[in-house]
């Protein structure tokens, strides 16, 4: 039997990014796999360039009838409804840690049989994550924290609402510019610098040509909260959140006239109790990224999906990184065993509900 795969439209607002690009489509095509892939208008690879892969193309939001034995492949959450789902999907599911969310999600699965072989799941035999989007989390975040920035020296408006850009050196050059029209530039610490997201932050500081001051695990062991913060324009925290993560900053830390001006959450868990960055209490979104924290003159940035800033670069490195191991589904071998843990997952989950 062959193997299908089908590569779903995405319904989340704003999202183009894609898991699978066309020169991947073509990849697992070549090993006699199929692949179909839903029309869209917005994913940023043209519908043209997976026919020309050879994939076949069909309508949007059309997998609930494909095969039952293809893989529904996807990023983000599927809309919103109640029938059980018989597929086995890969995506982000977002249900394996008691999400508010989760039970609704893992009981459609359970009626129909179905399965989530969920992408943050995806680990090697050391526990390592096989695939990540955190590189452009970071890379984006720290962008937005500096186009913030200067947002601020110069207006008391609300920041504008963020899109999608065709490429990283589009983004950039707008970035530069604004660097021209600043008196100076500013001090920038990133928390969680050698991790994906901090290599990402620190790398797009670099491109605009600002160094940045990078703590991580032995900077931050002894436990915060940290008044050198405040020595800091821009903060960006891209740190692991481990339970009972200290505070980075409070309220006291920073005193009553605090030089920290813009905090960018790209690890952005605000719910979490174990939140370092506990001076505001829910997600921003790409249409308002930026709002006021609970700490008068401090702004902060908690987007929870940056890299769709850049879908291109974003999704050709995901997707780099995913099909070594969707070519492995398509010749129906494990030979790591990542599949086999992404299954033991979801059946830990399932047994919960």
């Amino acid at each position: 039997m062959q193997t299908i795969f089908w590569l779903r439209d995405e319904v989340k607002q704003g999202e183009r990014r894609a898991a699978l690009t066309p020169a991947g489509a073509s990849a697992l095509i070549q090993t006699g796999a199929v692949v179909m892939v839903e029309k869209s208008s917005t994913r940023i690879f043209a519908d043209a360039e997976y026919l020309a892969a050879g994939c076949e193309l069909v309508e949007g939001h059309s997998w609930v009838t494909a095969p039952k034995n293809a893989y529904i492949l996807g990023l983000k959450e599927l809309p919103e409804d109640d029938f059980p789902l018989q597929h086995k999907h890969i995506y982000f599911a977002h249900a394996f840690k008691g999400q508010d969310e989760a039970p609704q999600v893992l009981a459609r699965f359970d009626q129909g049989n179905g399965e989530i072989l969920d992408l943050e799941f995806l680990q090697d035999i050391s526990g390592r994550r096989v695939c990540a989007f955190g590189y452009w989390a970071g890379y984006v975040g720290a962008a937005i924290g500096f186009a913030g920035y200067c947002h601020r020296l110069n207006s008391d408006s609300t920041f504008p609402s963020v899109n999608s850009y065709p490429n990283r050196d589009v983004y950039l050059a707008e970035l530069k510019q604004l660097m021209t029209q600043l008196p100076q530039k500013p001090t920038a610490l990133v928390i969680g610098a050698y991790g994906r997201s901090g290599r990402g932050a620190v790398d797009l500081f670099a491109d605009i040509g600002i160094e940045t001051v990078q703590w991580d695990i032995n900077e931050t062991k002894a436990g915060g909260p940290f008044t050198d913060i405040n020595n800091f324009d821009i903060l960006v925290n891209c740190a692991y959140l481990a339970p009972g993560t200290a505070p980075f900053i409070t309220p006291e830390s920073l005193g009553s006239s605090p030089r920290l001006s813009m905090v960018s959450d790209v690890s952005c868990d605000p719910n979490n109790p174990d939140n370092p960055i506990r001076i505001y209490t829910a997600c921003t979104k790409l249409t308002q990224p930026i709002v006021q924290s609970q700490i008068v003159g401090i702004e902060v940035q908690a987007v929870d999906h940056l890299p769709t800033v850049l879908p291109k670069e974003s999704s050709e490195d995901f997707a780099e990184q995913l099909l070594p191991h969707l070519l492995t589904l398509s010749d129906n071998s494990d030979p790591d065993g990542v599949w086999l843990r992404a299954n033991g997952f979801f059946n830990t989950a399932v047994s919960a509900l």
